[in-house]
């Protein structure tokens, strides 16, 4: 059986426990412990699966991993063009999207004293909502989810994101497309159970 590493409420390990149950796949959760588990990642960072002898950490990794191996292709297609749009999505998610939330979140969420300048919370607020706009206009583009009409690993990872953006304590701009896909979202079983659960 397939071992996750992590907590439930982590944001990355929450896209690992969603597309496991997109796939049907059964899998046992362990708290992280430096103790048991530092080896299995010199990051010392969640998630981390265990597949047999296959040990991986990066949570995006992990997800098309699963899809690949466990005949995932409805999330993750065969094909070269279509999977690259759903890849694309998701390394926006990963790259441009988490730098521009981080100060803010740090900032507004975690309170963290290391991250209390008022200039860089708003700058990265502000970088944050319009890197949403960028989500919002896609989803205008397509009028269903990320990476086209079907549902993919793309919604999964920014389905999250958009969750910790709408959690977050900050002014959004109103963005009817996002709207829309999160209620399409919400519909969906593995969402209820790991899209918006726990703290962001």
């Amino acid at each position: 059986m397939l071992k996750i590493v992590g907590k439930a409420t982590s944001i990355n390990v929450r896209k690992v426990l969603w597309t496991c149950a997109e796939l049907g796949l059964p899998f046992e959760r362990e708290e992280w412990n430096d103790a048991a588990h530092a080896f299995l990642n010199p990051n010392r960072m969640v998630p981390v699966l265990v597949d047999g002898d296959a040990v991986l950490w990066e949570s995006n990794t992990i997800c098309r991993y699963l899809c690949t191996q466990y005949d995932g292709a409805a999330l993750l297609p065969r094909e070269a063009g279509l999977r690259a749009q759903v890849e694309q999505w998701m390394d926006w998610q990963a790259t441009e999207l988490n730098t521009a939330w981080r100060y803010a979140f740090m900032a507004l969420v975690r309170q963290s004293p290391a991250h209390a300048d008022a200039a860089q919370i708003d700058a990265s607020s502000a970088s944050w909502n319009r890197l949403m706009g960028i989500l919002d206009a896609r989803l205008a583009k397509t009028g269903a989810y990320v990476a086209g009409p079907d549902f993919t690993l793309a919604d999964i990872v920014l389905g999250l994101s958009t969750n910790r953006w709408l959690m977050t304590p900050m002014a959004r701009p109103d963005y009817p497309h996002i709207a829309a896909w999160i209620e399409k979202l919400e519909a969906r079983a593995a969402c209820r159970l790991y899209g918006r659960n726990g703290t962001p």
